[in-house]
């Protein structure tokens, strides 16, 4: 298909010219003037012989302000649009003067940028080249960038396509004989095959970017759609296993040959089954039978928070599910801390 099939075609308005009519007037010697007043009754006559004209020209008063809206509303509109036109040929200037390597980049940076609009200002630079040297070199431009687009929007369906298939794979052993998802699974094995496909697939990297954004894009619908509680709740799960086996990965329980206490309880936390988390959080903090203290729980949980954010990238799908996982560690502790100490006041 030629880049070029469609053509900038340009218009032009045309307004009405001012009409200019001379009348020929009387003269007012003709007319003698009256001296004397005119009767009331008189004067209500002309009042209303004239209504009309007075209607008119309240009228014409507002239809100017309301004209004068229109007119400011088009101005702002042609404002706009020269303003769109300005930064098309801002993008194009760059597109031409790129090598291939920074046209890539450029196209992937501004892939938005390619909607119809943008085609149809390229068509029209081209039109209006005086050269036929420039004209082959836009529609060279037009072929490369809508080449560039093409390959770039195959490559992210691939990708949403491979993340699919990654996220069947894993839910995979909650499958019934029928093919369908039951939650909670029927089997209790299920969650630690599940465990093991998440840890096999990490290994080899499938659960990147692109992965992350397909469970979080599927758990959000579910939780628009409001009737699916069980399917929210297991791509919850994935989430939370992804969390925990990313965060097991590094350990900052020894200093030395010394073993931090409040690292290790906070590692145990971060290792084990949402659903655990009570027991562990009650035997273990010294406010139930533990040897390890709230505050010192939340001072590692802000260490562990600070380190996640360092360690990932900004905005990352990747930094919000580890540090919402981490934050919901911090908000269970705040919990269990105010239930055993309300138990422990004195009735």
């Amino acid at each position: 298909m030629n880049a070029f099939s469609i053509s900038a075609s340009s218009y032009t308005h045309s307004s009405f010219p001012n009409s200019h009519s001379s009348s020929s007037s009387s003269s007012s010697s003709s007319y003698p003037q009256q001296q004397h007043a005119l009767p009331q009754n008189r004067k209500i006559q002309i009042l209303c012989n004239h209504g009309p004209i007075l209607r008119k020209l309240t009228l014409f008063n507002l239809n100017s302000r309301t004209r004068s809206n229109f007119i400011c509303a088009a101005n702002r509109e042609a404002e706009e649009a020269f303003k769109k036109t300005v930064e098309l040929d801002k993008l194009i200037d760059m597109l031409r003067e790129a090598n291939p390597r920074e046209l890539q980049k450029l196209v992937v940076e501004n892939i938005l940028a390619f909607n119809p609009g943008f085609w149809i200002r390229l068509a029209a630079r081209s039109d209006t080249c005086k050269s036929e040297d420039d004209k082959k070199d836009y529609e060279e431009l037009a072929t490369t960038v809508m080449s560039v687009v093409d390959l770039v929007v195959h490559k992210t369906k691939e990708r949403i396509e491979s993340a699919t298939d990654v996220l069947k794979g894993i839910l995979k052993p909650v499958l019934n004989d029928e093919g369908e998802i039951s939650w909670p699974p029927r089997d209790p094995q299920a969650l630690k095959l599940m465990e093991m496909e998440i840890n096999q697939r990490g290994q080899v990297g499938q659960l990147d970017e692109g992965f992350l954004a397909e469970v979080s894009a599927q758990l959000r619908q579910a939780k628009e759609d409001g009737d699916k509680p069980g399917l929210e709740a297991m791509l919850q799960k994935v989430l939370q296993l992804y969390a925990s086996n990313s965060l097991s990965k590094r350990s900052y329980a020894m200093k030395g040959e010394e073993v931090l206490k409040d690292e290790q309880f906070l590692e145990t936390i971060i290792q084990a089954p949402e659903r655990e988390w009570n027991g562990i959080l009650i035997n273990g903090l010294t406010i139930g039978a533990g040897d390890v203290s709230p505050e010192e729980l939340y001072a590692v949980l802000k260490k562990r928070m600070e380190r996640t954010l360092i360690r990932t990238e900004g905005g990352s799908y990747q930094q919000r599910i580890l540090t919402e996982y981490l934050k919901g560690i911090e908000t269970r502790a705040h919990e269990i801390v105010q239930v055993l100490q309300s138990q422990r006041k004195p009735q």
